[in-house]
């Protein structure tokens, strides 16, 4: 089994260290950044970025990585968003795709996101959003209560010594990413949309929802759903934007169903019933230039 992971926004690659689902780990996966995410930086892209830019990049470490075989794309939010659009654009480099809160579109259908909001205040919106970028990565504790933001019951139990430490490293990551790199990713980000293309999207999906995810509206989500051809859709009742956290048990088993039973060809499935050794997850692949 090949698995690429790609993170949500301001998050990194160590995320999935702890958070990956099970059966991920059975096989060769990698953790790659966004956009302007430590350790990718943006210098070797001029002006204002561009999707063929950021899909274009996502492939060449697909083929670097995995000999250009396709691989399953696993898609937090943001990188649900990327995963999507890697899916349109390559769908020779991918397998399937699995979805965990995500959206099709920077500017979800009749809101937009505060961080872009932020942004495009007259004067004061660039610093205002690093200001506010930067104090909020400082401290654990201001990290940990932002990130709490994501979770719909605070007492469900998912923050544990591993966790907590996980999150760490991910704040750690952060406080390397440079301010204008996330400036210049959230443009763009607030700007891209794959909505009208999804139904050209021909590669097996499985969309998982927090039914009170906070963060992206789930009926965002479910009109997402709507409009791909071949999706699985599955609705988690009192989770919120991190079923991979909130739900883990639950999305082992959905995503090691959805790989195993659902739309593998059989030589595929064999592969993957195969004993494998588990392999590291690689975190962290510089994707730029």
């Amino acid at each position: 089994m090949k698995t690429v992971l790609i993170h949500g926004m301001v998050m990194a690659p160590a995320f999935w260290s702890c958070f990956a689902p099970s059966i991920v780990r059975e096989g060769k996966a990698a953790a790659y950044p966004l956009p302007g995410h430590s350790p990718w930086t943006l210098d070797g892209l001029c002006g204002a970025l561009k999707t063929a830019d950021i899909v274009n990049a996502y492939a060449a470490a697909i083929e670097r990585d995995f000999d250009g075989e396709p691989v399953t794309l696993i898609g937090h939010s943001t990188g649900g968003f990327v995963s999507l659009l890697l899916a349109r654009h390559r769908p020779d480099l991918v397998s399937n795709v699995i979805l965990m809160g995500a959206f099709a579109c920077g500017r979800f259908v009749g809101q937009e996101r505060l961080a872009a909001r932020i942004l495009r205040l007259p004067l004061l919106g660039r610093l205002l959003f690093i200001r506010l970028f930067t104090g909020w990565i400082t401290t654990r504790e201001t990290f940990r209560w932002g990130s709490l933001e994501c979770v719909f019951d605070k007492s469900v139990g998912w923050e544990t010594e591993e966790t907590i430490a996980t999150m760490e490293q991910v704040r750690e990551h952060l406080m390397k990413s440079r301010a204008d790199d996330i400036v210049a990713f959230v443009t763009w980000m607030s700007q891209a949309s794959v909505v009208d293309e999804l139904a050209l999207i021909d590669v097996p999906v499985l969309n998982i929802i927090g039914a009170r995810d906070a963060i992206v509206p789930p009926s965002h989500q479910i009109h997402l759903s709507g409009r791909l051809p071949r999706v699985h859709t599955v609705i988690l009742d009192k989770v919120g934007h991190l079923p991979m956290a909130e739900a883990r048990e639950n999305v082992d088993q959905l995503v090691a169903a959805f790989l195993l039973f659902g739309p593998l060809t059989a030589n595929r499935k064999n592969d993957l019933v195969k004993p494998a050794k588990p392999a590291p997850l690689h975190l962290a692949l510089p994707l730029g230039p």
